[in-house]
């Protein structure tokens, strides 16, 4: 007790000094766990997946489309429990910035595929009896303040027209990583569209098959199954397991995210000269005390105990203020970014780093003084006494 209540009067007797080192400290910790944040979000659709559920593309590119009959062959082999599909259907509703993810589906397959999305039997009967319904996520829903009945005006740019959909159900999911934000509606009303505008060809045609399989296993030998069958065709196929399509569509972003980390512990490594600096001169400014309580028999140990201590008695306070700090830094830049991400929370991973960060720097800013004070000569240490 009365070594913490020597490490509190020490690490306080500058109060500027400290609380600004502090303020340095929280401002560090903070962001670390904000980017750190960001990066997680960026890869919380790849945690969500299933290993169950396979997705079949276009060799060339996602872009390009697949043929619709591809579906029956697909469903043959061996091992295959159900085959969905899905079209990007895009769309700007009111303005460009309400961003979110609307797909056209298959409705009575799709969500055998996806338990995860779980919407109730009425809503999905409702959903299922209209052509033009939808299922919002809970997340979307919240955020533009939608019920169920509404409508909801799309105005096309992949598929031209203006498009109003009625919310026949809202879906909520199974735990915390579950994308909540999608909008689902009628693959088979999209498709006529496409018929009467341009014709059969281009109508049946569909952007990804989801495949659902019954050994993960198996997963590689079904995906080389699923490709051969439509090799030398004039649309091959790619197929993998849902976390390496997910994985494929982050790896777009991978400069980004590099960057994220980078700018993430360049701030530690700033917050951690500071600290240093801070540690530095205030042992030079007690090189005389230093020196006393070696003259009264206090070994080294002891005068690196106390410089270390005080080091991380700041550190544990700012890292604290710091972590705590990042959970209403995080909601901010969420509602500032129109909820771009699917799932955006502070996991108890980051909180972990953020301690562990905020403790390597308080040890490595006082390593350097509390070396160089415990190495003091007592007669030249004395002669600083004013």
């Amino acid at each position: 007790m009365f070594l913490f209540k020597l490490l509190l009067k020490n690490a306080f007797r500058h109060k500027l000094r400290t609380l600004l080192t502090m303020v340095g400290l929280i401002v560090a910790i903070s962001a670390f766990g904000l980017l750190r944040t960001i990066v997680d979000a960026w890869y919380a659709g790849v945690d969500a997946t299933s290993s169950t559920r396979l997705i079949t593309r276009s060799a060339i590119s996602v872009g390009y489309p697949l043929p619709l009959y591809y579906a029956e062959r697909i469903r043959k082999v061996e091992g295959i429990t159900d085959v969905t599909w899905a079209n990007w259907f895009g769309g700007i509703y009111i303005d460009r910035k309400n961003f979110f993810a609307r797909f056209a589906v298959d409705g009575p397959s799709y969500f055998a595929l996806y338990p995860e999305y779980r919407v109730s039997d009425e809503h999905k009967a409702a959903f299922l009896a209209d052509r033009r319904g939808a299922i919002v996520g809970r997340k979307i829903a919240q955020r533009f303040g939608w019920q169920v009945g509404d409508t909801i005006p799309l105005q096309g740019n992949i598929y031209p027209g203006n498009w109003n959909f009625t919310i026949r159900g809202v879906y909520t999911g199974a735990d915390a990583r579950t994308d909540e934000t999608l909008m689902l509606m009628h693959w088979s009303l999209l498709a006529e569209s496409v018929r009467q505008r341009v014709g059969s060809a281009q109508a049946n045609q569909v952007g990804l098959y989801v495949v659902g399989i019954k050994d993960p296993n198996r997963a590689a030998a079904i995906s080389q199954e699923i490709d051969a069958l439509f090799r030398n065709s004039g649309a091959e196929t790619r197929t993998e397991t849902e976390k390496s399509f997910q994985l494929g569509i982050v790896a777009m972003s991978q400069a980004v995210l590099m960057a994220i980390r980078a700018v993430s512990f360049v701030v530690v490594l700033i917050i951690m000269a500071v600290m240093a600096n801070t540690m530095t001169m205030t042992a030079r400014e007690r090189l005389a005390e230093y020196a006393t309580l070696k003259a009264l028999g206090f070994s080294p140990g002891f005068v690196v105990k106390l410089l270390f201590g005080e080091s991380l008695m700041i550190a544990a306070i700012g890292g604290a203020l710091g972590i705590a700090a990042t959970f209403p830094l995080a909601s901010a830049f969420l509602s500032q970014t129109q909820q771009l991400f699917k799932v955006f929370a502070v996991s108890q991973e980051t909180m972990l780093i953020q301690a562990g960060a905020a403790l390597v720097v308080g040890l490595i800013a006082a390593a350097w003084p509390a070396w160089k004070m415990s190495r003091i000569d007592i007669v030249q240490g004395l002669r600083h006494i004013a």
